[in-house]
């Protein structure tokens, strides 16, 4: 009984250890299956952990190109921008941006752009060239042609194919082997359009065999983005060149060469090395425009440019001044390199033969920085006088600029000023005619130009003039001269007189010319005594600018007889008092009046016409337009 009691004890004690044990494996399954969920679940995390980073740096990717969008940066930068942002972050391992050129019935592929990484060295270290010199050729590769015609995006892990199709002398299986040493498993190229035509190809080389759907999706939406880059870009080109650019020539424009011209003195300090200006200007223009008319006289002017932008190395500039005045700047050239590269361009020129014109010729002058004049201005005016004298000694030459021998108009018109300023001549307060005289001696010394303590002076009778007007007015006058052939003493006398003959105003009561009703007749005679009053009152007792004073008491009269003071008319008017009446008249209409608004550049030119024969002659307002509209912003 004892054993029994003791057998049965066992088989219970071994049941319920059944049981417990069956309870540790149910556990311990449940522990397992928990681990492997647990596991499961940390990898899918991991997964879309890696996927969200993707898109994220996607997104980054996207924004950059956004960003270039809305930037005025040129199309090289945005092509730039555009493969270094695939660099690193997409687990691309290099990318860069071809585009074909047709050049001489050439057709070839070169590189755009490329990303910045060490691929193009190990390139070059591995086969001794680098891509981007190259004139890649069209690959033979059917698919790669179908994707381009077709603008889908192609796939392939044939690396070397790819290269070897560009550049044929390589040798294949040396590109096989670079490729496993780059760790370069695949290439895929995306077509590019800009204006629904095929621009060029994005090629990004990836360490992945294959390409996913959703890289595959976000590929065709990085080229759309970049397709919109390249378009935004180009008009952004399109406008900074008509900026910069002379529309019927295609050099720069005046205002280019201005401030190029300031960095280039900038850069020549900084390095101790000179350059060389030509002054240009085409030989009998007004002949040409009387004879055959004015068509052909642009036809003679676009010769002139073909010219200079055959002649011209790449770091030389070329611009149109206005008229048929042009300036080139030879960086690095002395006077001798100067006059080598401005009798080449002589000859040039003197070779070109027109339909109906014939030969036609240009008269240049030379000046070098830092040999002729360290001061800008001095050297402008010094190429100019050099190429005057080319036409004074017979046109179609070239003449080296010498110091000048005389005093500079800009140096008569200082010292006219200071005369005024400092005898009391016309209404200024104490303190800004001793601001203005100090200005003035300063700009004595450095040879500056003046316009700023002209428009002072024309502001303290004129609240709504603009600064700048003056400056401008002498410019434009400059060119109308240069239209009729005005000998450079005569110019000059023009830019004093621009400078001088409003300074009769400075003696009429401020109030006259803030009246916002009609003026009365009183009024009116009080306004017509500044020509006389500036010509006999405030200039004559000054000695040295007798010859301005007939201009500028007579600026005033019309074409018809009908001006003040003296009712002379016709060609009784000197030339550059009726430049200078033109000139004012139209600065007169863009200004804000107290009794008008300021009017556009097309209204004033259209009042401009509806007085030929009146005010002006149509010969003098038919030039003045053509200026406006071609030559001058």
């Amino acid at each position: 009984m004892g054993l029994f009691n003791i057998f049965e004890s066992i088989k219970n004690f071994k049941s319920r250890l059944d049981e417990v044990d069956s309870s540790v494996y149910s556990g311990s399954q449940n522990i397992l299956e928990v681990y492997e969920r647990n596991a499961k679940l940390e990898a899918e995390i991991a997964q879309r952990t890696r996927e969200l980073d993707r898109a994220n740096k996607q997104m980054l990717t996207l924004q950059h190109i956004w960003n270039m969008m809305n930037s005025s940066e040129p199309l090289s930068s945005v092509l730039s921008a555009i493969v270094n942002s695939l660099q690193g972050e997409l687990g691309y391992v290099y990318s860069f941006i071809i585009k074909p050129y047709i050049k001489d019935d050439d057709s070839y592929i070169q590189i755009a752009a490329s990303s910045r990484d060490d691929f193009s060295e190990k390139f070059f270290k591995y086969f001794n060239c680098k891509l981007s010199d190259y004139k890649l050729k069209y690959p033979g590769i059917e698919e790669l042609k179908d994707a381009v015609i077709n603008n889908t995006i192609y796939q392939s892990d044939k690396l070397a194919e790819l290269i070897s199709g560009f550049i044929p002398d390589l040798d294949i299986e040396q590109l096989n082997k670079f490729f496993v040493e780059a760790k370069m498993k695949s290439y895929i190229l995306v077509p590019l359009m800009s204006k629904q035509v095929h621009f060029g190809s994005l090629v990004v080389f990836s360490s992945r065999q294959t390409i996913s759907s959703n890289e595959l999706s976000f590929l065709s939406l990085f080229a759309k983005q970049i397709e919109l880059a390249i378009t935004i870009a180009d008009l952004f080109q399109a406008v900074k060149e008509q900026a910069i650019t002379d529309p019927m020539t295609g050099l720069f424009n005046r205002r280019y060469f201005e401030e190029f011209i300031k960095k280039e003195a900038l850069r020549a300090e900084r390095q101790n090395q000179k350059f060389t200006i030509i002054g240009l200007d085409l030989d009998h223009l007004k002949q040409i425009n009387d004879v055959y008319g004015h068509n052909y006289g642009d036809i003679a002017i676009k010769a002139i440019a073909e010219v200079l932008k055959k002649n011209a190395r790449s770091i030389d500039i070329a611009a149109r001044m206005g008229g048929e005045e042009f300036n080139i700047v030879l960086p690095g050239v002395d006077t001798a390199g100067g006059l080598v590269a401005a009798e080449r361009i002589r000859k040039a020129i003197e070779g070109v033969e027109l339909e109906k014109i014939g030969h036609i010729t240009a008269s240049l002058g030379v000046a070098t920085y830092l040999e002729h004049s360290d001061d800008l201005d001095e050297l402008l005016e010094l190429a100019d006088q050099a190429m005057y004298e080319s036409k004074r000694n017979g046109r179609n030459r070239v003449t080296i600029a010498k110091p000048a021998q005389e005093i500079s108009w800009q140096d008569i018109a200082i010292s006219t000023f200071i005369d005024i300023l400092t005898k009391h001549r016309i209404p200024v307060e104490e303190t800004t005619a001793k601001l203005l005289t100090q200005k003035l001696n300063e700009m004595n010394k450095n040879n500056e130009k003046l316009y700023q303590v002209a428009d002072t002076l024309v502001t303290t009778y004129n609240p709504d003039h603009q600064d700048g007007a003056v400056k401008s007015k002498v410019e434009l006058a400059t060119l109308l001269a240069k239209r009729f052939d005005l000998p450079k003493e005569s110019v000059d006398k023009l830019k004093i007189a621009i400078l001088l003959y409003d300074i009769g105003n400075t003696m009429i009561p401020k109030d006259l010319f803030n009246k916002t009703e009609p003026l009365s007749d009183e009024d009116k005679n009080s306004i017509k005594q500044h020509p006389i009053i500036a010509a006999r009152e405030i200039l004559k007792p000054i000695s040295n600018i007798g010859d301005i004073i007939p201009i500028i008491e007579k600026h005033h009269e019309n074409w018809n007889g009908t001006g003040y003071p003296n009712h002379i008319a016709g060609e009784d008017i000197p030339i550059e008092s009726q430049i200078i009446l033109i000139v004012d008249s139209y600065f007169a209409l863009l200004e804000k009046r107290p009794y008008r608004d300021a009017k556009s550049k097309e209204d004033a030119l259209k009042i401009i016409m509806s007085e030929i024969n009146s005010k002006w002659s149509s010969k003098l307002a038919g030039e003045f337009i053509a200026i406006i509209k071609n030559d001058f912003d």
